[in-house]
């Protein structure tokens, strides 16, 4: 990597890092990702952290927002949002002190929300 310190990670190279995130997922899992709009935003909305009882924008890396595949039916009603995965630039930088542990934590978070859209709860994701 050509930065030195996590918080010279321009928000540029930080989407670059979760669309290599993408890329490095195993086959099947890369062709989930197609039907999932994946978004990078600095930090997560005061919205969001009250709708999920967080007090603070660094208890929350990514989030999934949408109908899981096991909840997916035919009666679902029309009109429902895409599923759609967002991944929080300023959580994971300051959650990190390395480059590498960047890069894992971008992975990390786009395996655990890619769970959520599988149907798996947080205690059983695999991180």
């Amino acid at each position: 990597m050509s930065w030195r310190h996590v918080h010279e990670l321009s928000p540029e190279a930080f989407v670059r890092l979760v669309q290599q995130a993408i890329a490095d997922l195993p086959p099947p899992y890369a062709k989930l990702m197609d039907t999932i709009a994946v978004v990078v935003e600095d930090e997560p909305s005061r919205e969001v952290l009250d709708a999920l009882d967080l007090d603070s924008e660094d208890d929350l890396l990514g989030l999934y927002q949408g109908q899981s595949l096991t909840g997916d039916s035919f009666f679902t009603a029309g009109g429902a949002q895409p599923a759609r995965i967002s991944i929080y630039r300023g959580p994971i930088l300051r959650q990190c002190e390395s480059p590498e542990e960047v890069v894992q934590e971008v992975y990390d978070t786009v395996v655990h929300e890619l769970g959520h859209h599988v149907g798996l709860d947080d205690d059983e994701m695999p991180y």
